[in-house]
C-alpha cells in the first residue's frame, strides 16, 4: 500500500538543500522564489543549508541529513522543496533515519530524485518528481509546471489528469527569463518506439538516471521488496531522464538496471528530453531506446516532459498511472490508490 501525503491550501514550505545549496552570488534567485511563494499566500521557512555551497555540496552530509530530519519532524512544515538539485546527495543516505520519515511531500528533481526514490522504495511513502523551488520564481507558472500544487493537493482515492506541454525550452537563458522563468521555443513532440498509439499502466517510479542508478545494490534501492511489500506485485512504469550521460553510458546504466532486476514486471519506460543525447560514433539515442524496447518487449515513450529540459509534468513515485501517447501528444492520469 502507498502512503500519500496531503497538501493543504495554506501550506508552509520548508526549504533545505540535501544536495547543493545556493552560492552567495545567486542568492537573489532563491530570495525571489521565496517572495513569490509568500505572495501566493504560502509561508516559507529556509534552513541554513539553502544559503551555503562549498566543495560541490551545501554542507557536510551529517548537517544536511540533520536539517532534513528537522524539517520532516516539524509539524509546522507541510512540504519540503529543495532549491534545486546538485551532485552529492548520495552522501546523506546513511544518515537518514527512514523509519522516522513522515508522510510529508518532498518535491524536486535532478540529484534530489535519488532521495525521492529511496524514500518511496524504503517506506512506501509517495514522493513528487517535478519542479524545484528556484524555478518557481516567476511572476506566474506555465500551465505544465503549475500542476504541481493540484497534484500534491489530491486526496487518497482521487485522480488527476496532466497533458504534454505545447512547447519546451531548448536552452537556458539565465539573463533573460520570461515571466514564468522559462523560454519555450520548441514544439513538444512525444515519440515512441512504436508508430501506433501507446497505452500503458502501472505504478510510477523514476528520476534522474545519472543519480538513481547508484541505488542499485544498496538497501535503499530494493525494487523487488517494494513490489512485494507496497504494490503487491503490480507492474511498474519507469520514468527516467538523462542529465549528462553519454549515449553509451546511458546504455550501460540501463543494462545494469535490467541485470539488477529493476525492469522486472515493467509495463513501459518513459524518457525525458535531454541535451546529453548525442551520438557516439553512429550509435544514436534512438538505437538505445529501440534496443531496450526489443529486449524487454515493452513500449518506450521518449522526449516527454520530465527533467532538465523544462517544463515538467509532476510524477508521483508510487501512484498508479494510465498513460497514453499518440500523434506526438501525451496524457497521464495518476490515481492515488
Amino acid at each position: 500500500m502507498i502512503n500519500y501525503p496531503f497538501l493543504k491550501d495554506d501550506m508552509t514550505i520548508g526549504v533545505t538543500a540535501p544536495s547543493s545549496g545556493v552560492p552567495v552570488e545567486l542568492h537573489d534567485l532563491l530570495k525571489t522564489a521565496c517572495i513569490r511563494m509568500e505572495n501566493k499566500g504560502f509561508r516559507v521557512i529556509c534552513g541554513e543549508t539553502a544559503w551555503t555551497q562549498d566543495k560541490a555540496k551545501s554542507a557536510s552530509a551529517i548537517k544536511r541529513a540533520e536539517e532534513f530530519h528537522h524539517m520532516m519532524a516539524n509539524d509546522d512544515i507541510d512540504i519540503i522543496i529543495p532549491p534545486w538539485g546538485g551532485e552529492l546527495l548520495i552522501e546523506i543516505l546513511e544518515y537518514i533515519d527512514f523509519s522516522n520519515i513522515q508522510p510529508k511531500w518532498v518535491l524536486g528533481y535532478s540529484d534530489v530524485s535519488l532521495l525521492l526514490l529511496a524514500i518511496t522504495l524504503t517506506t512506501g511513502i509517495a514522493t513528487a518528481h517535478g519542479t524545484n523551488l528556484v524555478d518557481l520564481r516567476g511572476e506566474y507558472f506555465d500551465d505544465t509546471t503549475a500542476m504541481w500544487q493540484s497534484v500534491l493537493s489530491l486526496k487518497k482515492g482521487e485522480s488527476i489528469v496532466q497533458h504534454s506541454s505545447d512547447h519546451y525550452q531548448k536552452e537556458w537563458q539565465f539573463d533573460s527569463p520570461s515571466p514564468y522563468v522559462f523560454n519555450f521555443t520548441e514544439k513538444t513532440k512525444w515519440q515512441s518506439t512504436s508508430v501506433e498509439r501507446v497505452k500503458i499502466q502501472g505504478r510510477l517510479l523514476g528520476g534522474c538516471i545519472d543519480t538513481i542508478r547508484h541505488l542499485i545494490g544498496t538497501k535503499f534501492g530494493d525494487v523487488q521488496s517494494f513490489q512485494e511489500t507496497h504494490i503487491q506485485g503490480e507492474s511498474i512504469i519507469w520514468y527516467l531522464e538523462n542529465c549528462e550521460l553519454s549515449t553509451t553510458d546511458l546504455r550501460r546504466s540501463l543494462v545494469q538496471m535490467k541485470l539488477a532486476g529493476w525492469f522486472n514486471n515493467c509495463s513501459g519506460i518513459l524518457f525525458g528530453r535531454s541535451a546529453a543525447n548525442t551520438s557516439v560514433g553512429n550509435y544514436t539515442i534512438e538505437d538505445v531506446y529501440q534496443e531496450l524496447s526489443e529486449e524487454l518487449q515493452i513500449p518506450i515513450i521518449y522526449d516527454i516532459d520530465c527533467g532538465h529540459v523544462p517544463p515538467q509534468i509532476t510524477f508521483i513515485n508510487g501512484a498508479y498511472a494510465e498513460l497514453e501517447s499518440y500523434n506526438s501528444k501525451g496524457t497521464i492520469v495518476q490515481h492515488f490508490i
